[in-house]
Parts: C-alpha cells; structure tokens; sequence
C-alpha cells in the first residue's frame, strides 16, 4: 500500500483504460463519486486493492518462507525450483485478465443491464475499482495451478499418467474455479480464465512426463 499511494492517480487511470474498449466514450465521467467523503474513499480503495496485487506475490513467497523450515530435503528441492516460475505466471495471469478479460467482462455487465430493461448511467468509481482488481488477483492466483501439480509430480504424488487419465475431471473442475473465482457471471471471462488453465494443465503432463523419462534413463 506504502508503493501504491504515491502513484494512485496513475493506477486509476490503468484502470479506467478497459471502460474505452467496453465502448464508454468518456470513462472519466462514466465513473462518478455520489457522496462528500467518496474521493478519499476511492482513494483508499485504489491503494488497499493496488497494494494487496502488487503484494500478491510476495505474500506467496512469504507463506512459502514460513513452511520451507518444516519441509524434507526432498520437498525443499522441489519447492525452490518452482518460485520464479510461480511469480510469471502470476504475472501472466494479471496481465491476461487486463488485457483480454476486463472489457468483454464489463460490455457483458452492461448488456445484461440493457436485456433487463435498465438504464445504467454511470458506475460508482469505488466499485469499478474493486471489481477490475479482484478480476486481476483471480486470475494471478488461478494461474499458480500448474506450480501445485508440478510440485505433487516432483513429490511422486501424483504422475502423467494420472493427470492424463483425469483430463475430463480436471476440465470441469477448472470450469467450476473459473465460474467461483471471478467476479463477472459471464461465460466469456469464465473461458479466459478456464481456457489457458488447461492449456497450462496439458502442459504440466508433457513436463512430467519427460522428468518421468529422464528419471527412467537415468536408473537404466
């Protein structure tokens, strides 16, 4: 929060940038304030919601931290390998949520808003807010999927053959996260989000599978 506050302003108009390619002509007055105190509670909110992304990776190092001590040899090396991985995917996932599934997410909202016979003016700025970073965390965090399944492989807890035996399982399992985690009830965002987790699923096997290979060479 201390990193967001300074640049806050600017955070603000990131945010504001997918309401253009949703179709608002004037994001600047599409986001309104209703009440004396709303400037200083959009302020709050942008730095508390900026500040917990920008964390996000760090909290998960930190948890990694605090349970490394307890871990085996064994499980220590297959944790260590995996923390730059975890933090690009993160990444990753942030910056497909922005770029693909925050304007289509919120021409969805406003349509259902049309269908219903509605009229929506304007949004409240502190909820636009909340709603863009909570879609971003979502998908940061989902996107740390394959770390776990590579981790439990590295473990031998779980193998390629298991995962591949389990794909349906795991496409539907993927669908339901994908339709708890984000904030919009559309099919669309549900399917960015759901889309690459099983790409990144699928590719989680083929890494397995040649560590199981190289293993097998290796004790031949």
């Amino acid at each position: 929060m201390v990193i967001a506050i300074p640049v806050a302003p600017w955070i603000l108009r990131i945010l504001k940038m997918p309401l253009k390619k949703a179709g608002i002509e004037d994001p600047e007055k599409f986001l309104k304030i209703l009440d004396v105190t709303g400037g200083l509670s959009l302020a709050t909110q942008t730095v508390f919601w900026s500040g917990l992304l920008i964390s996000a990776p760090f909290i998960i190092f930190f948890i990694w931290s605090f349970i490394f001590p307890g871990l085996t040899k064994r499980e220590r090396s297959a944790v260590t390998g995996s923390v730059g991985f975890a933090l690009i995917l993160f990444i990753s996932g942030v910056l497909i949520g922005y770029f693909v599934a925050v304007a289509p997410g919120i021409k969805v909202m406003l349509w259902f808003t049309a269908w219903i016979g509605a009229s929506q003016d304007f949004f409240l700025a502190t909820d636009y807010v909340r709603f863009v970073i909570i879609l971003l965390l979502s998908f940061g965090i989902c996107f740390e999927l394959p770390i776990v399944l590579l981790i439990l492989g590295k473990l031998g807890i779980i193998d390629s053959d298991t995962l591949r035996k389990r794909r349906k399982q795991a496409f539907v399992i993927i669908l339901i996260v994908a339709a708890i985690v984000t904030p919009t009830t559309d099919m669309f965002c549900q399917l960015v989000m759901a889309i690459p987790l099983y790409i990144l699923y699928e590719a989680c096997i083929w890494i397995m599978l040649s560590r199981e290979r190289k293993a097998a060479r290796l004790n031949a």
